[in-house]
């Protein structure tokens, strides 16, 4: 007996260091085929990056479906391996029934889910939400995704997938500062602030943002072009009035100088609301005077309107009922979604982006590198502009023919040197920083300046890429968004969008008809089995003492 002792003292002091260190330090072993389980290096280091605590408040306790146990589960997983990045991660699951009232006015909005139980439909209510608070910033963090699905499960599925970048992007809006700035170019008839709302406010998020007008080129060039290379990125949004060569030069020598530009332009003139007003309306060419910067850059922007058979839908006056006039939804073709099949980090795992009366691009040999960023599905063809764009043409069914260019190019990404389109011509004003040619630098073409514009609804904007008609959601919101982070270099939230791993459902309906023999199987068959055990121990027993 004395021989045992340091045996069970060894065997107590394991023990007590095993767990120790297990409480220290926590690290699950990912054996997932998606590896849902391990961490980007991204949020290692965003994470790591807390210097105080971060208080994270979860919403996710009480009585709720059984399903959503599971998203309940993951996020207290998920926040676990946060904690073991970095102890400054404070969080603790709260019920949200006793501060319900609060929790609305603080815009945490509850979500009605229905429930499928015992064959029988009923409805739960829950608050999907957290919050984290960070050096007197505060972040609301939705857990629960809100898009389009057919069932509550692949809703459940998506929200799971997207509990990293969810909690990643809210701890990064409450340690980042907003250290690099966007200009909103304004003067040559770019859209209203109204149809920006949506997107600039989710921009405003994460960048300083502010107007900037050329008007001031005609009067003081140089000076408007040294404000405007203290932005990081400019926006030029659809713009109606043509360039002047002062501006255009503006323009040049800020990407000289290393500003990122997002171009979106729209080459041809087309608007949806005269045309439903009249039945038919044409479409006519615009002359922005920007042909010749873009063609140095190696694009061109054409004057077409690209028809598309995989396209969004319009709303239209179909006849009257009593006094009330009846609508309905057509497939218009000039309206296309796309969707983008390469890998690259602003379009993968993106939502078809919809775009409105889009022209075509050409991409031009040159020493700057070119990654196709959207284009037309193969059914789709280009109209050569003006033309007469007609309401008759949904009546016409879809002929061959007229689908049958192929894939066409509808944005672009350029990265490379850029020479200015100045380089040998004689300059519009004189300037102190002029360059011939830049350092490795960055811009994304569109064409087509309506990607960016929400829709209004009763004078409101709404949610960038929601149609206010049929609710369905588009790419567009977060297709910008990607693009604006590589053009800055801020990619790393990129890749949290994209991660996708695979849950297995409960089958509910066959779950509640196979229930009983299930409830046998798991009750009787373990007894079974131990009976045979004991039998066949029995026997053994018997026959070695015997």
């Amino acid at each position: 007996m004395k021989n045992d002792v340091p045996k069970i003292i060894i065997l107590v002091v394991t023990l007590l260091a095993a767990n120790f260190l297990a409480n220290k330090f926590y690290k699950r072993l990912d054996l997932t085929q998606d590896k849902r389980y391990t961490l980007s290096e991204t949020t290692v280091n965003i994470v790591d990056s807390l210097e105080e605590n971060a208080i994270i408040k979860v919403y996710l306790e009480g009585d709720f479906p059984s399903e959503f146990k599971r998203l309940q589960n993951e996020t207290r997983q998920h926040l676990e391996e946060l904690y073991a990045i970095n102890n400054n991660i404070k969080y603790r699951f709260i019920d949200p029934l006793d501060t319900a009232e609060e929790l609305i006015k603080q815009g945490l909005q509850p979500s009605r889910l229905s429930v499928q139980e015992d064959g029988k439909l009923s409805e739960a209510v829950i608050f999907p939400w957290a919050t984290i608070t960070y050096k007197g910033k505060t972040e609301n963090i939705n857990l629960l995704v809100d898009v389009s699905v057919d069932n509550q499960e692949e809703q459940l599925q998506n929200s799971i997938e997207n509990l990293e970048f969810a909690f990643t992007e809210a701890i990064h809006k409450v340690v980042k500062e907003k250290n690099q700035s966007i200009a909103i170019l304004k003067g040559n008839g770019e859209l209203d602030d109204i149809y920006l709302a949506s997107f600039l406010s989710q921009l405003n998020q994460y960048y300083k943002l502010g107007p900037f007008t050329l008007d001031s080129v005609a009067k003081q060039p140089q000076n408007t072009l040294e404000q405007l290379t203290e932005y990081d990125l400019t926006i030029i949004a659809k713009p109606e009035e043509k360039f002047t060569e002062e501006e255009k030069f503006v323009l040049d020598q800020y990407i000289t100088n290393g500003g990122k530009t997002l171009w979106l332009i729209d080459n041809v003139t087309a608007e949806l609301d005269s045309l439903t007003n009249t039945g038919e309306s044409l479409a006519y060419n615009k002359d922005l005077g920007l042909t010749d910067l873009l063609f140095n850059y190696g694009v061109r922007i054409n004057y077409d309107l690209i028809r598309d058979a995989y396209s969004s839908t319009i709303r239209l006056a179909d006849g009257n009922v009593g006094n009330n006039t009846q609508f309905k939804d057509y497939i218009w073709h000039y309206h296309p979604f796309i969707t983008s099949k390469n890998d690259h980090p602003i379009t993968k795992g993106v939502d078809p982006v919809n775009l409105r009366f889009a022209n075509t691009i050409d991409t031009l040999k040159n020493n700057i590198k070119k990654t196709v960023l959207l284009q037309s599905s193969e059914v789709s063809k280009p109209v050569g502009t003006p033309v007469i764009v007609s309401l008759a043409d949904i009546e016409k069914k879809p002929e061959k023919k007229d689908y049958n260019n192929g894939f066409q190019i509808l944005g672009v990404l350029l990265e490379g040197e850029f020479t200015s389109a100045y380089a040998n011509r004689v300059k519009p004003f004189d300037t102190s920083i002029f360059k011939e040619k830049s350092e490795t630098n960055k811009m994304v073409i569109i064409a087509d300046g309506d990607i960016i514009a929400n829709e209004l609804v009763k004078g409101q904007p709404i949610e960038l890429g929601v149609d206010k008609y049929t609710g369905v959601r588009y790419g567009n919101a977060e297709f910008l968004m990607n693009t604006i982070n590589y053009l800055l270099d801020d990619s790393g939230l990129l890749e949290l969008r994209n991660k996708k791993i695979q849950l297995q459902f409960l089958d509910k309906e066959k779950a509640y008809t196979e229930r009983t023999f299930w409830q046998l199987i798991n009750v009787v068959l373990p007894l079974v089995v131990l009976a045979i055990f004991g039998l066949i121990f029995t026997f053994l027993r018997k026959r070695k003492y015997s």
